[in-house]
């Protein structure tokens, strides 16, 4: 899909970090931006500084875990905006440095609910409008390099196992809009220099309310000076425009995939190995 000014934009946590980068980078480009978080005034600064660019914007306080939420939005858009043909479900949270089993229940809500059923809930929004206009239109899912292999050397399980979902949600939809105009990315950044590791700060009050999670902070000085969203912004744009697929932002987490796929591939030689034995009784 070739971006073109005019086009309209749908950015979930828009308010900041890649999505900030994204609904800049957008209005740059003369495209129309539905700035979409549930940090009400972040996506109005978010707006501030795309109109100080001369760009067009308004700012939603959307909560993406609810489909009431996301669907008002996209109603909201579509009548001052006009018709969405970009969609980015990138709103996502951390939930890392605690053990798989003593995660609280009200925590596993809370991440599956912003950062699968976010994306299920773009999905469910837009996917028909995007059918009903027919015309070239694009969906990029932000997953992260979390999720195509867990690091060992953190506590990652439930922000990771979100992740490795949005991956099969993305590559199953590819598969089913494959005959249409939509096309489908999915977005798998390493360290990128946000405020992620504050997520616990936007919690919404039906899933517990905002609160202080330690265990997130020592991502801040990890990602401290990383990559920049804006950057990533531009990445993702071009990818867009190029038809690609999967985007990967960070070549340097190459190897991590190569260790992960030669384990998996190392499997299928032993079931070979196996399968040959028993057919040789």
């Amino acid at each position: 899909m070739k971006i073109k000014p005019g086009n309209v934009a749908y950015v979930s946590g828009g308010g900041s970090g890649i999505g900030r980068g994204l609904c800049v980078e957008l209005a740059s480009r003369g495209v129309h931006v539905g700035v979409c978080d549930i940090r009400g005034d972040d996506a109005r600064e978010t707006v501030r500084l795309i109109e100080g660019l001369g760009g067009k914007a308004i700012a939603l306080e959307t909560d993406v875990s609810d489909q009431a939420s996301v669907d008002e939005a996209a109603d909201t858009i579509e009548s001052v905006l006009g018709n969405v043909s970009l969609v980015f479900n990138n709103a996502g949270v951390a939930m890392h440095g605690v053990p798989v089993e003593e995660i609280s229940l009200s925590e596993w809500d809370w991440v599956i609910g912003v950062n699968v059923m976010g994306v299920i809930h773009g999905i469910r929004a837009f996917v028909p409008r995007l059918k009903k206009a027919d015309g070239p239109a694009h969906i990029v899912n932000t997953a992260s390099i979390g999720g195509f292999q867990v690091n060992p050397d953190f506590l990652t399980v439930a922000y990771s196992m979100t992740k490795y979902a949005v991956v099969a949600l993305s590559e199953g939809l590819r598969n089913e809009l494959a005959e249409t105009q939509i096309g489908v990315s999915v977005l798998a950044p390493a360290a990128v220099d946000t405020g992620i590791h504050l997520s616990e700060r936007s919690r919404p009050e039906r899933l517990g309310g905002a609160y202080i999670r330690q265990e997130n902070h020592f991502m801040g000085e990890l990602i401290k000076g990383s990559a920049q969203p804006g950057d990533i912004a531009c990445i993702v744009l071009s990818a867009i425009e190029d038809g690609g697929f999967y985007i990967f932002t960070h070549p340097e987490t190459r190897p991590w995939q190569e260790r992960r796929f030669s384990e998996i591939l190392g499997a299928y030689d032993k079931a070979e190995a196996a399968a040959a034995s028993v057919a040789a009784e």
